[in-house]
């Protein structure tokens, strides 16, 4: 979409700092850290959120979570992380282009705060 910021952060409109990349992911550093390590990871097909996961695009999900364990693995976050999808405005989604967040390098505790 032409106006979803990180549909321009894929295209390379808008400079990122990339932490990963293949052919259907891009991670790359959050600009407001919540964790010593957080990444946004987006698959680079625009679909706005969970809601509008279908069973034509369900597999860049998988894809995704592929990509977060390659991430897991690559950033030695053996100690654990936290994967954090927010659905709507209401939930905290503030960027309409699904999008997880993995958090890692400090404790998570629960319920998250």
């Amino acid at each position: 979409m032409a106006d979803c910021l990180f549909c321009k952060i894929v295209a390379g409109e808008i400079p990122s700092t990339k932490i990963y990349e293949d052919e259907y992911v891009y991670a790359f550093a959050d600009i407001a850290p919540q964790a010593p390590f957080h990444a946004i990871v987006i698959p680079k097909e625009h679909i706005c959120c969970a809601n509008k996961i279908t069973s034509e695009n369900s597999f860049l999900i998988g894809k995704v979570f592929e990509a977060i364990q390659k991430i897991a693995e690559l950033e030695n976050l053996e100690d654990g992380y936290r994967v954090v999808n927010n659905c709507g405005e209401k939930a905290g989604q503030t960027v309409f282009h699904i999008h997880f967040h993995l958090l890692a390098r400090r404790d998570l505790g629960w319920p998250p705060g």
